[in-house]
């Protein structure tokens, strides 16, 4: 039998190929598969549509056993470019973010396939996921990119530094690397 995430990711991906829609599963779920331990109960992506509009996105999911979580779909995505999901077969809670220009096209280029739960899906590299975890600096994200720093010995991080340098100068900010080193110093005590 399978389990609500693998039903909920295998509904996931035939939608998004149905599309022709260029993805990558980030959060939690990817984290644990490089090397963070601990529990979480939704699915996040990152969708890059194309040509294709949002109307369309959510016809296909509705046909593919995903519903709403929210009631007005356009005003909640233009603010927050998100759309809430809930696989109706499993449960499952889904946080679909639309893709912008620029870093999430990045981590689009740098996605790779990994298989979760059976299903085979492209997924948000390390590096990628630890920039990720750096950004949102909320402690279990910062706990998160320790456990994925430890595990994964072979990083590029001059890739990482190289990301969280660019963003750092996008966003007018200076913490972002010495966030980043202090984590990579936690994770090879």
């Amino acid at each position: 039998m399978p389990s609500a995430l693998s039903e909920a990711l295998a509904s996931l991906a035939r939608a998004l190929e149905t599309l022709d829609a260029r993805w990558y599963l980030f959060g939690a779920q990817a984290a644990l598969l490089y090397g963070a331990a601990r529990l979480t109960a939704d699915i996040d992506v990152t969708v890059r549509l194309g040509d294709r509009n949002t109307a369309e996105l959510v016809r296909v999911l509705e046909k593919s056993g995903f519903t709403l979580r929210v009631r007005d779909v356009d005003e909640f995505v233009a603010r927050t470019r998100v759309l809430p999901l809930l696989h109706r077969g499993s449960g499952m809670p889904v946080d679909l973010v639309l893709a912008g220009p620029g870093l999430e096209e990045l981590f689009l280029k740098r996605r790779r396939r990994r298989t979760l739960d059976g299903v085979s899906v492209p997924v948000a590299s390390p590096e990628d996921m630890v920039v990720m975890k750096v950004l949102a600096g909320r402690g279990k994200d910062e706990d998160d990119a320790v456990a994925i720093l430890a595990a994964q010995r072979k990083l590029k991080l001059v890739q990482v530094r190289r990301t969280l340098d660019t963003l750092e100068r996008a966003l007018d900010q200076s913490d972002l690397r010495p966030r980043f080193e202090t984590l990579l110093r936690r994770a090879r005590r």
